[in-house]
């Protein structure tokens, strides 16, 4: 019970009394039983929004989340150019992981509207299974729609694993100082091993399989293990070459320094037939699809991925995949 009711309980028992009235009991017990109905009305009400808060907030969620329609129908798009954007990191989160491309790529292409798709890519790599996954995918909807082209518009970056998905489109168009290239693979990481032992830090590892412990930053590198990732580096590079020389036909230049990692401008990109000229999104749309209505197909995160990466519900599986990262080849 509040302090305010108290405070009126007393001063009206006090009042009863110096009036001498034979039921001032009587009267502070009444008014005692109606402060507390009062105030467990009160609970109920706060108690009843607090918890319709609550419901609209998840039923809101849920039809975030699942992309609810009021009408329960997709409408009819009519002839258009669709679009996908792939912008950040090629890894299994995010919008340039095969689980967001795919179902997207699926979607524009088999769109009975859609002109041509146009995959609009910034990009500074990332894994080469996502990427790879993403090209598969591609080569295999150009063979089902081979009427339906599939270009890329590169806009800051496209490089590495991003090049990789690029490769395997009908054209690439690019601004002239856009940054594309960077054919290679690499693996990095750090070792510990010299600072265990100038701190006096003993390293226990225990293993079942000689080869177990390979790429334990703690542990110094055999010219074995280093000579085997050279191995698997080369053999995921060559997979690269491949993609890029298959989807780049007769149109690629190439140097020796084509396939060693550089990167260059859009203009040098066009010149050396990494890329087929100078576009965006809009004059691609209008002037080489000549569709100039733009419907986008990407993918994006809904409510409740964006919650709850906001309160940290992701941070575990991120510091494991951070983990992790260091011992996997790259695109980059």
């Amino acid at each position: 019970m509040s302090e305010n009711t108290n405070t009126d309980l007393n001063g009206a028992a006090s009042a009863a009394k110096a009036a001498g009235g034979a039921n001032w009991e009587r009267g502070v017990l009444e008014k005692l039983v109606f402060a507390t109905l009062q105030e467990q009305r009160a609970h109920r009400r706060w108690g009843i929004f607090f918890k319709l808060s609550m419901l609209a907030t998840l039923v809101f969620g849920l039809l975030v989340y699942f992309d609810f329609s009021i009408s329960g129908a997709e409408e009819a798009l009519g002839r258009h150019t669709a679009l996908i954007d792939i912008d950040g990191a090629i890894e299994s989160e995010g919008s340039g992981s095969a689980a967001v491309v795919i179902p997207a790529l699926d979607k524009a292409f088999s769109d009975a509207g859609s002109v041509a798709v146009v995959l609009h890519i910034n990009s500074p790599g990332g894994s080469p299974v996502q990427a790879g996954m993403i090209v598969d995918e591609i080569l295999r909807l150009r063979k089902g729609y081979p009427a339906k082209p599939l270009y890329v518009v590169v806009d800051e970056m496209c490089a590495s694993g991003g090049y990789y998905i690029a490769a395997a489109a009908d054209k690439i168009y690019v601004n002239k100082a856009s940054v594309v290239g960077s054919i290679g693979v690499l693996m990095d990481g750090f070792g510990f091993a010299g600072v265990m032992e100038k701190v006096g830090v003993e390293r226990r590892l225990l293993t079942a399989g000689v080869n177990k412990g390979f790429m334990d930053p703690f542990t110094p590198m055999s010219d074995k293990h280093k000579a085997y990732a050279q191995v698997m580096l080369d053999e995921i590079h060559q997979q690269f070459i491949g993609v890029v020389r298959a989807g780049r036909g007769k149109r690629l230049k190439e140097t020796p320094e084509t396939f060693s990692g550089l990167f260059w401008s859009g203009a040098k990109a066009v010149e050396m037939g990494l890329a087929d000229g100078f576009g965006t999104v809009d004059t691609v749309a209008r002037d080489i699809v000549k569709a100039e209505d733009i419907v986008d197909y990407t993918q994006h995160e809904g409510l409740p991925e964006r919650v709850l990466k906001k309160f940290g519900a992701a941070m575990g599986a991120g510091a494991a995949k951070a983990a992790v990262h260091a011992t996997q080849p790259v695109f980059r």
